[in-house]
């Protein structure tokens, strides 16, 4: 049985990042990995509702023995945006993402357990993903980009072919398009609903092609972009990622991105960080730039109180 439709969940006071607003936004992120769980972080701190969509083709540490174990959907990623919307430091929260040190459960994240486990239990990911927020106090709602198991597959400029996250992000040569396996997994029907609902829709920094890339490739989160009402942001990169994007500037990264058929409105920057963006090359892809202050005060990250004010004033 499907759980039903929902754009976010109740709000819940968080000092460490903001309550949501009663009255604020419907937005939606999309991606994988640390660039989502920032960017929910940042967004919780203005909208009304919050729902992550997110990438299940890890292949790699917990998430992929869980994967070879149990056939799963990968639950790393699921667990970080979780951790990110969590109500505040709880010793639960803190548990979550607990990784054991000895024994056969050396290297798992309590949290990815709990999640396959409820998934067992229910029958249905999204259903343990629902228990978990309610368990953590969520200010929004984590759902996966499928549910089905998926892999991911790469095909670089030599011609070569990788499967697996991992050996994607290790790929040797400038990768030309991503896709998963298979190729007409369903997309999950409450992320479409939530795309198409939503007032302000954020493709996440991070892993171009293993993280936002991947989400792309599940063919009814794409089709939902196409025509969904809300601006859709991507937020950039602050810098190059090697060997993934290495050599690329800010019109390489939004160029592989709209070629894996993703719309994208606005392409917001950060104009202290390393990555070289030419907003001219940005506007000949028919993309508005915006550029303004986004790196944290170790410019190796974005700042969550920095992003979730230039998203704002998208709106």
């Amino acid at each position: 049985m499907n759980p039903p439709c929902a754009i976010g969940t109740v709000t819940v006071s968080d000092s460490r990042a903001g309550s949501l607003t009663p009255d604020g936004p419907r937005v939606v992120a999309l991606g994988g990995g640390h660039g989502l769980a920032m960017t929910l972080r940042a967004v919780r701190r203005y909208a009304g509702s919050v729902t992550a969509v997110v990438s299940v083709a890890d292949d790699g540490g917990s998430s992929g023995r869980l994967r070879r174990d149990l056939g799963v959907p990968a639950p790393g990623d699921l667990r970080k945006c979780l951790e990110a919307l969590a109500a505040g430091p709880t010793p639960l929260a803190a548990a979550f993402d607990h990784r054991f040190a000895a024994g056969d459960l050396a290297g798992h994240a309590l949290g990815n357990l709990l999640i396959v486990g409820l998934a067992e239990t229910f029958g249905d990911l999204r259903l343990a993903l629902d228990e978990c927020g309610r368990l953590l106090g969520s200010v929004g709602r984590v759902l996966p980009a499928t549910v089905e198991p998926v892999a991911l597959r790469a095909r670089t400029d030599g011609g070569t072919e990788v499967e697996g996250q991992v050996a994607v992000q290790e790929a040797q040569g400038r990768i030309r398009r991503v896709r998963i396996t298979p190729a007409d997994a369903v997309a999950c029907p409450e992320a479409v609903d939530a795309i198409r609902h939503a007032d302000q829709i954020v493709l996440a920094p991070g892993s171009l092609y293993t993280s936002v890339a991947a989400v792309l490739a599940v063919p009814g989160i794409r089709t939902a972009l196409e025509t969904a009402p809300g601006r859709i942001v991507h937020v950039a990169n602050l810098i190059e990622q090697v060997p993934e994007t290495a050599g690329y500037d800010g019109a390489d990264h939004l160029r592989a991105l709209l070629d894996h058929g993703a719309r994208i409105d606005t392409f917001l920057h950060a104009t202290d960080g390393a990555l070289e963006v030419d907003e001219a090359a940005i506007r000949a892809l028919g993309v508005d730039p915006v550029g303004t202050d986004l790196a944290g005060s170790d410019g190796a990250g974005h700042d969550a109180g920095r992003m979730a004010d230039a998203l704002r004033r998208l709106l």
